[in-house]
């Protein structure tokens, strides 16, 4: 189960406390557990800090705490303290990605039988998407749907995301697509062959946590020798 450690405390000496928190991060470089560590301040008050510690288990956790780096680190920070900090010791019970949901449900709405979904709960109007395949970006949602649609319309596929990592307004997917080829593809006629291809997304989030943007990369070239493309050109 994750772990949260809290840390609230007040100081007037925030930029001494910044690069003791640099140090920190220098010495117990390959030691320690943290896996996230973020500090807020707050607006009403600019003495008032509260430091955020992710770790992957209360057990990692003692663990980081136990490194004299850490009890070292801890003393000094005391020390440039208005008052003595308070620590909260938290275990997750509730851990909500929503921009990982929000891409997970993205792909399998791509896959989805039957009519393409509006998608306009997914995708912002004035979404941008950038394919190595297409010589100019597409723009806005009608155009975008259009894109998926001729996908659609020439193979039958479903996408399994192996990976999603998600930071500020943006995530990265890497994914494995497979597909059997049934309609014209690019003035490929239909073959039946089954392919698969393997690549990237990149997502851009707006403010209301649609997506806005859009930059792929994928093994087209492979996709392209599965489909016999490649051996005309050789010929």
């Amino acid at each position: 189960m994750t772990f949260v450690q809290l840390i609230d405390c007040r100081t007037s000496r925030f930029d001494e406390m910044d690069r003791l928190m640099d140090r920190w991060v220098e010495q117990t470089k390959g030691k320690r557990t943290a896996t996230h560590d973020m500090v807020g301040r707050d607006r009403s008050d600019a003495s008032h800090f509260v430091e955020v510690v992710e770790f992957p288990s209360y057990e990692d956790a003692m663990r980081n705490s136990n490194l004299p780096e850490t009890d070292r680190i801890f003393q000094e920070m005391v020390a440039l303290c208005d008052e003595m900090p308070t620590l909260m010791d938290l275990d997750v019970v509730r851990d909500e990605r929503l921009c990982e949901n929000t891409v997970r449900r993205f792909f399998a709405a791509l896959c989805t039988t039957g009519e393409l979904p509006p998608l306009n709960d997914l995708l912002d109007e004035d979404i941008h998407s950038h394919d190595p395949m297409n010589p100019q970006d597409t723009i806005g949602l009608d155009s975008v749907r259009a894109e998926f649609r001729m996908w659609r319309g020439a193979f039958d596929f479903v996408f399994t995301v192996e990976d999603v990592f998600a930071q500020g307004d943006r995530a990265c997917a890497r994914w494995t697509w497979r597909g059997t080829h049934r309609g014209d593809f690019l003035g490929i006629a239909p073959t039946g062959q089954e392919v698969t291809m393997t690549g990237m997304t990149l997502f851009r989030f707006d403010a209301e946590g649609k997506i806005a943007e859009l930059w792929w990369q994928h093994d087209q070239l492979g996709l392209m020798q599965q489909l016999g493309a490649l051996d005309e050109l050789e010929r």
